[in-house]
């Protein structure tokens, strides 16, 4: 990996040096299919002509390529020695003129790791079917390059592939003499462009608008899967929210969508979400539902519909110079997601799960040793592809948030649209915003953006609640607090809401304040003199970006009465506050999964719920002290038990909880419950085991040796798919026998025969909370064995392997140690490396916290 790195440095001295008028990119796919000849990789052809400038005649650069071979390279004219020339990642072009033609034929190689150009067989059919993933650097896996995001131009592309395929790209295509030519596209960044070939099912429709003044834009829709989950897309609630979207931003921005037509393919072993291709969106195909699921599943796909659509503005309009600038983008679209999705679509209740979902990730993210602002100092590659994080997408959309609240929506939305008429089709850095906003805002937005975008870490506030001697509010303030190693203390715009119990014993607000927190103490005056409450809420609707605290009344309140709170976004913000106060020791474990059992099951929101039973669990494995973590699972088994028995029949609720159950089982009681619900001889009414609930419950029953090698096999009969194969390799893997770990480490460390979504499956399986003991003896081999994977696999694999299998299970003072000396030892490791094994670092640390805590509560 460090020869295809590309440091930003050398990233500015290309952009200084060189413009790029254009690409005409040929491939040949044919080669997809067939019986591969030949012990290398299985390759295509790859014919890329560029035409750029350059600023100093006679100066010499390069440009970008991973490929097995190269067949050819001209430059204006003049052939040059591929094996002079081309290192592996790198074409050198000396003596440059003014203007230029390169022109590169490559054999480059077909992907298993979803980077590049990747190629899936389905097992069900036989079917081959390719897509592209290159953010933030792969495209230079599938054509030469210039590959960083401030060096933007049009592309055109053409495609022969097998007769019976369609191929799609940016741009819109047809077939001519045997080949596909795509449309050229407007100037775009490398890393955005897109082909997708093969038989995929293929559903169309249409997006028509007028906007004012008479002018009609009309938008082909598409959208299209694998043939095998044809039967299960449901094409057109993927149109609804696609149109419901379009007309959300053309209200909002007042700049037509430019790219032509709007095509959405949902695709097989796909590693990100999606991918805002310009013209052809990508989405992991796991979008597509095979079984039944809960409304937070389509929630959670419309909002990703949304990010997505709001990158063709924030992104591929305009786009960030450098990585450095990564959140332009990605915070602009994790929050637009959401306020797309609460003000155009049925999931109205949008902003609870961002509260309780997107939140919790920046939270967590922003505490590990690896923060960063959220501008932040991306020196090459590497860095930027670890930076796709909590920071970049869910705390930078929370900081928005709150200066939506600060500056107005509509001095907010003004400043988006001067942003895009001002900058469309070009580059743009921090300040190019920040002048906009401070345009429509009338706001000095160099302190905001000091206070929020350029420090890290996360705020504490605490209330502070004094009363007079009639019961009243005589002082409340606002205490703000800062972690030592990141001390910024930050201006917040806030609302603060007193709640109490009503005569029918609900927990409701009777009176809210806004007031800006500014320093280490707010005393908001408006709340003086108002009843004593007995909860006070001070991030009530989620206004700004804090870990939220309690006085000891108002946790008083909660510990009796939290399924009484009437508001959903206030009870999942005190759900929340509860989980930070958990993971930073300050409420034991037991009492937290005590707090889930008793109100939990009285949830409405199912998000919510969903998320409360992940959190459960994670305190019981990771946060629970040793000799109460077997009492823990038996309490969360049984009660997921009891409250799946109590759930209203065929209510998503009911099914939240059968999975929470599959999830918990430990006794042989609930193995015996499972097995029966499998075999048909229990039911529960209204719950349906279709086949994705089938695997779900059959993961325990291997991880407990109940369900064997054999019964696993039966099942992978009925389900021979490709979601059934990853299911099976899941399952197989978490068998609890040391032949069958050795065998996983085997596959995914010492060999890189398995594609990117069985590694994912293989270590999911491998690791599992219930097999400690057996799992011991691989924290020596991780140590030994991550630098030599990192160094030798992509980057991508690199990261499934030293995130997945660091041992977190191995929950010790002796794994904390060994961590730290595998540090101390490997300080010239690859920065990136470093990062993933510091992170871990920090959650195992944490969790020992946690534990001596729970420990400590008697």
């Amino acid at each position: 990996m460090p020869g295809e790195n590309l440091t930003r440095d050398e990233a500015r001295e290309r952009a200084a040096l060189l413009s790029v008028d254009g690409y005409e990119v040929s491939l040949d796919l044919r080669s997809a299919v067939g019986e591969h000849k030949g012990g290398g990789p299985r390759t295509f052809r790859s014919v890329t002509t560029v035409r750029f400038r350059c600023a100093e005649p006679g100066a010499s650069s390069f440009a970008d390529l991973i490929a097995p071979s190269v067949t050819a390279v001209s430059l204006n004219g003049r052939d040059l020695d591929p094996g002079q020339v081309f290192d592996g990642s790198r074409i050198l072009l000396e003596d440059l003129a003014a203007d230029n033609e390169l022109v590169v034929d490559a054999q480059c190689a077909y992907s298993r790791t979803g980077e590049g150009m990747h190629r899936f067989v389905d097992p069900e059919d036989g079917e081959v079917y390719l897509y592209t993933q290159y953010e933030p650097a792969d495209a230079r896996r599938v054509f030469a390059t210039f590959e960083q995001p401030d060096l933007k131009a049009p592309h055109r592309f053409e495609v022969r592939a097998p007769e019976d395929w369609t191929v799609w790209s940016n741009g819109a295509g047809e077939r001519s003499d045997g080949v596909w030519r795509f449309a050229e596209t407007k100037p775009i960044p490398t890393y955005i462009t897109c082909v997708v070939a093969g038989p995929y099912h293929y559903v169309t429709d249409s997006y028509e608008r007028v906007f004012e003044d008479g002018t009609r834009l009309e938008i082909p829709l598409g959208a299209m899967c694998r043939k095998g989950l044809a039967p299960h897309f449901d094409a057109d609630d993927v149109f609804l929210v696609t149109k419901q979207g379009l007309d959300f931003f053309h209200d909002h921005f007042d700049y037509p969508y430019p790219f032509g037509k709007y095509d959405q393919a949902f695709v097989p072993e796909y590693n990100l979400g999606a991918m805002e291709n310009p013209g052809m969106v990508t989405f992991r195909e796991e979008f597509i539902f095979r079984g039944k699921v809960t409304r937070a599943s389509y929630e959670g796909r419309a909002n990703v519909i949304l990010h997505e659509m709001a990158h063709m503005w924030f992104g591929d309009l305009v786009t960030m110079e450098w990585w450095d600038d990564l959140w332009l983008k990605e915070s602009f679209a994790d929050f637009m997601g959401a306020f797309s999705l609460v003000g155009a679509t049925r999931f109205t209740d949008g902003w609870i799960t961002f509260a309780n979902r997107r939140k919790a990730w920046a939270y967590r993210a922003d505490q590990l040793p690896s923060t960063h602002p959220i501008t932040a100092d991306i020196r090459d590659l590497q860095d930027a592809k670890l930076n796709f994080d909590g920071i970049t997408y869910a705390k930078g959309a929370s900081v928005l948030k709150q200066l939506v609240a600060y500056v107005g929506q509509d001095a907010f939305l003004e400043g988006a649209r001067r942003y895009f008429k001002r900058h469309a089709y070009g580059n743009t850095r921090l300040g190019d915003l920040l002048s906009v906003l401070e345009e429509t805002s009338g706001r000095d937005m160099d302190v905001w953006a000091r206070a929020w975008l350029q420090t890290a870490g996360v705020n504490s506030l605490t209330p502070q609640v004094l009363l007079d001697t009639r019961g009243r509010i005589d002082e409340l303030a606002i205490v703000q607090e800062a972690a030592e190693s990141h001390p910024e203390l930050r201006p917040h715009r806030v609302a603060v809401g007193l709640y109490r119990r009503t005569d029918d014993g609900a927990l409701e607000r009777y009176a809210q304040a806004e007031t800006d927190v500014d320093g280490a103490r707010t005393v908001v005056a408006e709340l003086a003199g108002a009843d004593a409450p007995e909860l006070v809420l001070v991030n009530d609707d989620d206004l700004t970006y804090c870990k939220t605290r309690f006085d000891e009344t108002s946790l008083a309140a909660l510990r009796r009465g939290l399924g009484d709170l009437t508001d959903p976004l206030a009870r999942a913000l005190c759900w929340s506050a509860l989980w930070n106060m958990t993971r930073d020791a300050l409420l034991p474990a037991r009492e937290f999964i005590g707090l889930v059992m008793e109100f939990a099951g009285r949830e409405s929101d199912i998000g919510v719920l969903q998320m409360l039973h992940a959190w459960a669990e994670s305190a019981a494995v990771h946060y629970t002290a040793p000799e109460r973590k077997e009492e823990a699972g038996r309490l969360l088994a049984e009660g997921a038990s009891a409250l799946l028995h109590a759930a209203e029949a065929g209510s998503e609720h009911q099914l939240a909880w059968a999975r929470f159950f599959a999830h918990v089982a430990a006794a042989p009681a609930d193995f015996e419950l499972l097995t029966s619900l499998l075999d048909g001889t229990v039911t529960v009414p209204g719950l349906e085991v279709d086949q994705e609930l089938r695997w779900a419950f059959l993961e325990p029953l291997a991880a407990h040796g109940v369900a064997d090698e054999k019964t696993l096999d039966e099942e992978l009969a009925r389900d021979d798919t490709a979601s059934g194969r990853r299911h099976h390799v899941r399952c197989l893997a978490a068998r609890p026998s040391a032949a069958v770990k050795a065998q996983c480490w085997a596959q995914v460390v010492e060999s890189d025969a398995l594609s990117n979504a069985l590694v994912e499956a293989t270590i999911s399986g491998f690791a599992q909370s219930s097999q400690r003991e057996l799992l011991a003896p691989y924290t020596e081999k991780y140590f030994a064995a991550i630098e030599r994977v990192w160094a030798g696999r992509s980057i991508q694999i690199g990261m499934d392997v030293v995130r997945g299998l660091f041992p977190a299970f191995q929950d010790s003072q002796a794994t904390l140690d060994a961590t730290d000396a595998w540090l101390v030892a490997h300080e010239d490791a690859a920065p990136a490396l470093r990062r993933l094994v510091l992170e871990a670092r920090d959650d195992l640390a944490r969790a020992l916290r946690g534990q001596r805590c729970d420990a400590a509560a008697g």
